[in-house]
């Protein structure tokens, strides 16, 4: 593939930047210099104005403001999380009944999310539970998250009802539709915990036909017949609809899963499976993931999520789409770049976001780790730095040293140096 050629300047020059810290590049040029593509070129990329200005060969792209060495680094497209629980992160060490009160959603929700971000997840996808007790306070709360993370990462909530059909579903609907006049992105919910899954599927559709959004469903997916009914309700549903973690498609007989992939596949419906396990959504049931291999055979877009982030659902987790991507490619059988497109490329374009290549013209959303190639960047992602439009919004350093034996000598074993 030959260089991307260099595009006109966006932005003019700004002061120069600080390789070692997190240099501000708004409205500024950012070079990244010496990384590595995986097509194997040490490439210079040259960012402004929030998007990929140009790529060249190391050493030939001139830069103005600020430089960050990548040396060492591969450079990705950023990853996207597509099925958080922002809301319920982070509650598991809670000792005593969570708190959900509007303050400390938030917080949840923003530490979340930088952790997150801290691991390459440049935009994220929260589904929020709504109605109860708590009413629309958790959405306000992780609404409020979303604006004080402007510039730093992008969020996106979905409002998950619990009831949406009888008696007890109307005010499920009616708050649904509040959500959405509030700021909610996506409509979403768990037809499986209600008593009329398909009626409550259909709500879900009509309502995001009526304001325009996407829609993101819980589901396990183990009843042939409900995921029939639901790509024939979804067929043709702008700007979209996206079902997970269709664990139990996993349990069903081959011939009736090849079936309800084949459905979904013909409908444009997108799977995002939990390589990591049970998210809060559903019910526990146990098992694997979704069949990955036979949803791809069957032609539907499959992108991966982390799922529960130490809640009560589980009690671990780290909220890496990389991690995400390792268990795909180390027990669902996946290629390593597979794997990383389930978590990037598939993962945004199931939120809608729009493609990124390190090319001229391209999105600036991208993260450099230490390593040279995908499997091995899976294997060891210990070094991380992230940009969010075109800035370096969060850098992790991680330093590897032996001690001064003999054998470490002998063998010339690998370390990262300080500074």
């Amino acid at each position: 593939m030959s260089d991307s050629q260099p595009q006109p300047p966006r932005s003019s020059g700004g002061p120069p930047g600080n390789s070692d810290g997190l240099p501000s590049t708004d409205g500024t040029t950012l070079l990244l210099c010496a990384a590595r593509l995986t097509d194997g070129r040490t490439v210079d990329v040259r960012l402004s104005g929030g998007r990929i200005e140009a790529v060249g060969t190391a050493g030939s792209l001139p830069g103005v403001g600020a430089r960050v060495d990548l040396g060492g680094h591969l450079l990705l497209p950023a990853p996207a999380e597509p099925h958080a629980h922002s809301d319920t992160a982070l509650t598991a060490d809670a000792g005593g009944p969570v708190s959900y009160s509007t303050q400390d959603v938030q917080r949840r929700t923003t530490e979340a999310a930088l952790l997150q971000l801290g691991h390459g997840a440049t935009a994220v996808r929260s589904h929020v539970r709504i109605g109860g007790v708590q009413g629309l306070r958790s959405m306000e709360a992780v609404l409020q998250a979303r604006r004080s993370l402007r510039g730093l990462a992008d969020l996106t909530a979905v409002a998950v009802p619990r009831l949406l059909t009888g008696l007890a579903g109307a005010d499920g609907l009616a708050m649904l539709r509040d959500a959405v006049k509030m700021g909610a992105g996506v409509v979403g919910g768990c037809p499986d915990l209600d008593p009329d899954p398909a009626g409550y599927t259909e709500a879900v559709l009509e309502i995001a036909a009526e304001h325009g959004c996407p829609v993101d469903l819980h589901t396990e997916g183990d009843d042939p017949a409900r995921l029939a009914r639901l790509a024939a309700m979804a067929g043709g549903l702008r700007p979209g609809v996206t079902i997970g973690p269709c664990a139990g498609l996993s349990r069903l007989p081959l011939e009736a899963a090849t079936r309800a992939a084949g459905q979904l596949a013909a409908a444009g419906v997108t799977v995002v499976c939990l390589p990591q396990g049970d998210c809060c959504g559903v019910e526990r049931r146990g098992g694997g993931p979704a069949p990955v291999r036979l949803l791809r055979a069957a032609g539907v877009r499959v992108a991966a999520g982390s799922g529960a982030l130490r809640d009560v659902a589980n009690p671990v987790g780290r909220g890496d789409p990389l991690e995400a991507a390792y268990l795909l490619a180390s027990q669902g059988g996946m290629r390593a770049a597979d794997a990383y497109g389930a978590v990037s490329s598939a993962a945004r374009e199931a939120m809608g976001l729009p493609e990124v290549r390190v090319e001229a013209g391209f999105p600036a959303e991208l993260v450099a780790v230490r390593g040279d190639r995908i499997a091995g960047v899976l294997s060891l992602a210990y070094s991380r730095v992230v940009i969010h439009r075109g800035r370096v919004v969060a850098r992790t350093s991680a330093v590897r040293e032996y001690c001064d034996s003999a054998a470490a000598v002998a063998l010339d074993l690998p370390r990262q140096g300080r500074g």
